[in-house]
């Protein structure tokens, strides 16, 4: 409390600003006080929300020392962070210890409920089983796997195998590297040699971005080879990626998130135009950066609500609040901390933007242990699946329908 009566909190904010994945995660800060800016403009001038942003520079060991720093010096009860699934395992046991709550922003491979982290981005059920149904219904099932050496690939890449190795498919391999590692021709040059129906990508950063580059190379100088006759699957290839990609290798590639910039929805115009307003105009906010922006939504929300930001009282807050997000409307699952969703696919076209050819009806209810992932069910949407596999990056594709 301030000597004006205005109560100040403040919100931790911890991404990697530098290292290999800095650039994404610039984004997300962007998009974090963005919303903390816009629940201050609400609330007229009753809380301030005071962010402090902390860098790990992408040391895994960093974010433990900045979590304590911000609980400790700089009295956060909440923080928006963490990118990557390993960054969260860092701070997990410093959350639970103090009673902070992490708003976690990005999409992850799920196997975890904490009543300390509010789960904003993606579950499992919401990008990988789309995505691994897409497959089973469109392609021969026979999947080469490449990525990151770390949690996010391990456990997505086991997700994937059961679903496709249990409808009669295989991983034809698995090929891993350290985070941040470039040197990527080699397993490119397996690809090519086995001819996969799909790769299946969990690489990160500046790791994906060169294998990108190196396998369009390899398949424009392959004469029996066509651009998209072996497509490229992500869960997290995004449009900032695809212009650090650069054109034509970022071109025709699918991915499952539950955002696209190009979304027409007014709330999602809307965000556009306030975001590049603020940032640039040519700035190109992501899936975990529009994530981030909800996080900051439902935490200025929920304590203009409950009147405090004492960590109990804002989860409950939190827990009857629905926030039409540009991705559309999201809201909190008290069961699990994470959140309702709706799942998409896409195709990345020229432009660096991503054309979305299916959606699920409506938000579908987190299922992070994939618990109630029934087999019939799995079964009876594979069949639903119509046709879709795009032969060329600049072709024009039917849309699909997918049973969710």
């Amino acid at each position: 409390m301030t000597s004006t009566g205005k109560t100040v909190v403040p919100v931790g904010i911890l991404y990697s600003l530098t290292g290999t994945y800095g650039t994404v995660s610039w984004d997300m800060v962007n998009s974090a006080l963005l919303g903390l800016d816009e629940c201050n403009d609400r609330l007229e001038g009753r809380v301030e929300f005071r962010p402090v942003i902390l860098d790990p520079g992408g040391r895994l060991s960093a974010y433990a020392e900045h979590c304590e720093t911000l609980i400790r010096d700089y009295g956060c009860r909440h923080v928006i962070g963490c990118y990557t699934s390993a960054a969260r395992k860092q701070v997990l046991p410093i959350l639970e210890r103090t009673n902070t709550l992490l708003w976690h922003s990005a999409r992850y491979e799920g196997f975890e409920a904490s009543e300390n982290v509010m789960y904003v981005g993606a579950a499992p059920n919401q990008h990988i089983v789309p995505l691994a149904r897409y497959v089973l219904a469109n392609m021969p099932p026979e999947i080469f796997c490449v990525g990151s050496n770390y949690i996010w690939t391990w456990e997505t890449n086991r997700v994937l195998r059961d679903l496709v190795v249990g409808a009669g498919g295989r991983i034809v391999a698995q090929r891993l590297v350290p985070l941040g590692e470039t040197g990527v021709d080699h397993i490119v040059n397996e690809i090519l040699a086995r001819r996969p129906a799909a790769v299946f990508n969990t690489l990160v950063g500046e790791s994906s971005y060169q294998f990108f580059r190196s396998f369009w190379r390899a398949v424009s100088a392959t004469p029996s080879l066509q651009p998209g006759d072996i497509p490229i699957l992500s869960c997290s290839l995004c449009e900032p990626e695809l212009h650090l990609i650069g054109e034509p290798a970022s071109i025709g590639h699918i991915t499952s998130a539950v955002y696209f910039q190009s979304l027409e929805r007014a709330e999602n115009q809307s965000f556009l135009k306030r975001y590049r307003a603020r940032f640039g105009a040519h700035t190109s906010p992501s899936v975990d950066a529009e994530a981030a922006y909800v996080c900051a939504m439902l935490l200025g929300r929920a304590i203009a609500a409950c009147g405090t930001d004492a960590v109990d009282a804002v989860r409950t807050a939190a827990f009857a609040d629905t926030f039409e997000a540009p991705q559309g409307a999201v809201r909190l699952d008290p069961e699990t901390n994470h959140s309702y969703l709706r799942p998409r696919l896409a195709i990345s076209r020229a432009g660096f933007q991503f054309e979305t050819f299916w959606e699920a009806p409506e938000p579908i209810k987190p299922d992070p242990y994939l618990a109630w992932l029934d087999d019939d069910d799995h079964a009876a949407a594979v069949a639903g699946c119509s046709s879709y596999r795009p032969r060329h990056a600049q072709q024009v594709q039917p849309p699909v329908k997918l049973v969710t």
